[in-house]
């Protein structure tokens, strides 16, 4: 995918979900603290309560709201199945991406594709990390019956299940390759899982509603986006 299908993920987002990220704005502002607070009206029981004026939108009076008012009129943001398949899924999407980057050193024979390993490894690990916190705050909230028994995989399941993962056998050839063939066919399967992993970040921007998760698969259609257009250029 490149740079102008990636805007156009972004496009299609946001004219699918006007609402939600129209409220999200809003919800933005709040936090923020660009609200200003009043002292000194009463409520309805006579005693002094600060006021928060909430600007409105085009054309629209702003609006006067106690506190409570305020924090109800923040969106709900809480993660649903979009959001939580798409972090589990990135975290090891993301590890993919570090295994085959951590073999560059060793094998590759372009400067160039060294650093890019460098760098992809330097951006996905703390990434790793952040989704990993994500998922021990929002746990699932109706986990499976500890006497259930997990199915079992699929006859000739692997990676390649995932958009963009590398098989097993993929793997092997990337592992086994030296020089100027470790560099063609890092390029060729880094730029595939890049693409993938912007697939998966679009379907988690138009299902997901969680703005955390948001913000993390904006940031991966941003940054592998532009990584996908420095590996064709290096190929």
């Amino acid at each position: 995918m490149d740079m102008a299908k990636a805007h156009g993920v972004l496009r299609t987002v946001l004219s699918t979900r006007p609402g939600r990220f129209a409220t999200t704005a809003a919800a933005t502002v709040v936090t923020a603290g660009l609200l200003l607070t009043l002292p000194g009206c009463q409520g309805d029981d006579g005693s002094d309560r600060a006021t928060i004026v909430a600007p409105g939108g085009p054309g629209e009076e702003a609006r006067h709201l106690t506190p409570e008012e305020a924090a109800k009129a923040k969106p709900d943001d809480s993660p649903n199945a979009a959001d939580r398949t798409y972090v589990s899924r990135m975290i090891e999407h993301h590890r993919q991406a570090l295994t085959m980057s951590a073999l560059a050193p060793d094998r590759a024979a372009s400067e160039g594709v060294k650093r890019l390993a460098e760098r992809i490894t330097a951006a996905q690990k703390p990434e790793i990390g952040a989704m990993e916190k994500w998922l021990t705050r929002h746990p699932a909230t109706t986990p499976p019956p500890a006497t259930a028994t997990p199915p079992a995989p699929a006859a000739g399941h692997d990676h390649g299940a995932m958009p963009g993962m590398a098989t097993e056998r993929q793997l092997a050839e990337l592992t086994a390759a030296t020089g100027t063939d470790f560099d063609r066919l890092f390029l060729k399967l880094m730029t595939t899982h890049h693409e993938g992993a912007v697939t998966m970040a679009g379907e988690a921007l138009a299902g997901g509603n969680n703005v955390a998760v948001e913000e993390m698969a904006t940031e991966v259609v941003a940054t592998q986006s532009a990584e996908i257009h420095r590996m064709r250029a290096m190929g």
